[in-house]
């Protein structure tokens, strides 16, 4: 049992350890898809921050171009003094210059060398964007636009934006994105680990289950090997008449069926929880299956003097493996007449209950306690008065409600302590048959 234990938390620990590099995984997973994501966005929305600058930069230049032809008008009829419509525009963020095509300064009187130079070259090809980077860690952005005044004269209106409005944008947008990254790696942590807990939960169940399984199978295995290997033992001692021998003989036999029925069973459960079991389905009458275990469980029945009787009789069809079926039904019929002191009885029921197919097994038997009834469906269990009226290894009910699971089917149990037991299974109804 020491073994089972720490073999169990070894397994427990490596399924742990799985769990929590699945989750690395898919945080690690999820993080480069954000960042691939990130840098893709930011790209996006860094050309689109950028063309928003270079079209609001074009409109402050048609902006400063209207205001110079409106000042050109007002100057041709103006008496006296009158207001400079350029010297009154004013863009935030924007600084505007208006300068002739060989980049004579108009408004302001002083303008740096490389503007003058930009609305030199805008004086040529029409309009140009262009970008400086200051000392100060500053980087502006200029669109000049060349234009013709009512006169035919031709200026150069100039615009020109501090980049550092960017990137405060950009340093919004990462902040931004790093916070919600952040977020979501958070969330996908928690919600990978929630995850790989249901997916891996089939595996620790299954693991648990092996461990449980194979102590209950190397129980239930060791005792007639144990008496196999004792009789042989005892057997080839010293001599003996052939009478004993043959005694003996049949003693091993006797346990070796035993063993036999128990790998059977183990085989079936096996194959079953492998999925590895064939089920052919097709429609057949639970009432005609159920009268002919009825008739093989008499046989049995008669050696120990329990009546076995039919005593509701309807047609019941169900979709179903006619082999599969017989044998749970045959399985809750051994166990009702192994259960059964001589002279008892066990009466078989099929009705359609509401449409619905069901089958019935009730005895006058030694019935169950009701803290074992939760329990009998289980493998290997065999309860305590069970255990002195049986060499059973406690598997058939466990194939029976495997048979019924794989139908749809449902069993219940019901029992009073040397009143008997009724099992009742229900089976999926069926179409009517055209």
């Amino acid at each position: 049992m020491a073994i089972d234990a720490s073999s169990s938390r070894q397994g427990l620990q490596r399924l742990v350890r799985l769990r929590l590099r699945l989750t690395i995984w898919y945080v690690a997973t999820f993080g480069l898809i954000i960042l691939l994501l990130g840098a893709v966005l930011f790209a996006v929305i860094s050309y689109q921050l950028s063309q928003q600058l270079d079209d609001s930069l074009k409109s402050a230049t048609l902006e400063l171009v209207r205001a110079a032809r409106i000042r050109e008008m007002e100057a041709a009829g103006a008496r006296g003094r009158v207001i400079d419509a350029v010297d009154e525009l004013n863009i935030p963020d924007r600084i505007l210059y208006l300068l002739n095509i060989d980049g004579t300064p108009i408004k302001p009187a002083r303008v740096d060398t490389w503007i003058r130079q930009a609305a030199k070259d805008a004086g040529r090809v029409g309009q140009i964007t262009v970008q400086r980077d200051r000392p100060e860690d500053r980087t502006l952005r200029l669109h000049a636009l060349r234009f013709k005044l009512a006169s035919g004269s031709q200026l150069v209106a100039v615009a020109v934006a501090d980049r550092v409005e960017l990137e405060d944008k950009y340093a919004d947008l990462i902040t931004a994105f790093v916070l919600i990254a952040f977020a979501a790696l958070f969330l996908v942590a928690a919600g990978g680990f929630f995850l790989v807990r249901k997916s891996t939960a089939p595996i620790e169940r299954s693991i648990e289950y092996m461990r449980r399984f194979m102590a209950d199978a190397a129980h239930e295995l060791r005792t007639p090997i144990t008496i196999l290997r004792t009789r042989a033992e005892v057997a080839l001692q010293q001599p003996r008449e052939a009478a004993n021998y043959v005694s003996a003989l049949r003693a091993v036999e006797a346990e070796a069926r035993r063993l036999g029925g128990i790998v059977d069973s183990l085989l079936v459960l096996a194959r079953a929880d492998a999925g590895e079991q064939q089920i052919d389905t097709a429609r057949i009458f639970l009432d005609d299956i159920a009268v002919d275990a009825a008739g093989a469980a008499q046989i049995v029945a008669r050696q120990k003097n329990v009546e076995v009787t039919v005593d509701q009789f309807e047609e019941a069809p169900i979709q179903g493996d006619p082999t599969l079926v017989r044998q749970l039904i045959m399985i809750v019929l051994d166990n009702a007449v192994k259960f059964t002191d001589a002279g008892g009885q066990v009466h078989v029921r099929v009705s359609m209950r509401e449409g619905v197919p069901t089958f019935s097994v009730e005895d006058t038997g030694i019935g169950i306690k009701q803290e074992e009834l939760s329990r009998v469906l289980q493998r290997f269990f065999r309860g305590e008065t069970a255990r002195s009226r049986t060499d059973g290894a406690g598997l058939g009910l466990s194939i029976a409600s495997w048979i019924a699971r794989e139908h749809g089917a449902d069993i219940s149990l019901s029992s009073e302590p040397g009143e008997g037991t009724n099992v009742v299974v229900t089976f999926p109804r069926v179409a009517t048959a055209v």
